[in-house]
């Protein structure tokens, strides 16, 4: 058993559905979430600038905070830097790309699926190389979302803006007749209203929060890495830009959970 907590990072407000999904399939376990809002969004960068700022937070939370495993709960990064991270550190490092994919693939019955992320993750082909890896015999429909990010991060999830963008980025998914949406930015589940009322009721759409959550439990039960105590966990958040922003849009898409926020400083 391993009472260290458990280190969750992201480009800024997306990755709070991991955490949710996490704290309440893992309640007993300490949770360290750092977003790196001060640099966000990160689809839009360079896949090399991404790897650094995912290697130096991945550097903060094992050396700072003493954490046992490192949940990438954000694509674009998980994207660009996993495969390194898990060469580099000794603790079990998770993404946010397989697991949505595994849980895509058993959720489509036409076999045509379709993946939403930012510029950034669909350039990368981390999605299409996760669906080949398969072997599963999937026709893939991939499309870039710029804009959706930035929406989030302003709490803009109901905006007719949203809804427009929403309708001229999903079209190509419609056209081609997906039956299944991954939602493949872990903001775009704060757009979930807005995605399902344009893809229309009859597309499932994916969310790979809960089953990474799903893979953080068995990470866990197969290492013995799980905590000690069953009371209720301890989480801290962290943030790179301004607290009181992180600390009150926070609260709105998470939760009052939310409290104090920590200031961190990216070392350049």
């Amino acid at each position: 058993m391993d009472d260290r907590p458990i280190g969750v990072f992201d480009s800024g407000f997306g990755g709070l559905t991991v955490a949710r999904a996490m704290i309440d399939l893992l309640p007993a376990e300490d949770i360290v979430y750092v977003a790196d809002t001060g640099r966000y969004p990160y689809g839009p960068r360079l896949l090399d600038e991404v790897r650094d700022f995912a290697r130096q937070i991945t550097a903060s939370l094992v050396a700072s905070h003493d954490v046992k495993m490192v949940v990438v709960a954000c694509n674009t990064a998980a994207a660009a830097a996993l495969d390194l991270l898990r060469f580099e550190y000794e603790v079990p490092l998770v993404g946010v790309i397989d697991p949505g994919v595994r849980a895509a693939i058993k959720a489509t019955t036409t076999r045509r699926i379709g993946v939403i992320g930012t510029v950034g993750t669909i350039a990368s082909g981390a999605y299409q190389r996760a669906v080949a890896a398969q072997r599963a015999h999937i026709h893939l429909t991939c499309a870039a979302c710029p804009g959706f990010v930035e929406f989030v991060e302003r709490g803009e999830t109901r905006s007719d803006q949203v809804h427009v963008l929403a309708e001229r980025l999903l079209a190509p998914l419609r056209q081609d007749r997906v039956d299944t949406l991954l939602l493949g930015c872990t903001h775009y589940p704060f757009l979930a209203r807005t995605i399902g009322d344009v893809m229309g009721r009859d597309v499932v759409l994916v969310s790979s929060a809960d089953e990474t959550a799903f893979e953080v439990r068995a990470i866990l039960a197969d290492t013995g890495l799980g905590r000690r105590s069953a009371g209720k966990g301890v989480h801290r958040w962290i943030s790179s830009g301004d607290t009181a922003s992180f600390r009150e849009l926070g609260r709105r898409l998470f939760g009052p959970e939310i409290d104090d926020v920590e200031q961190w400083v990216p070392s350049h």
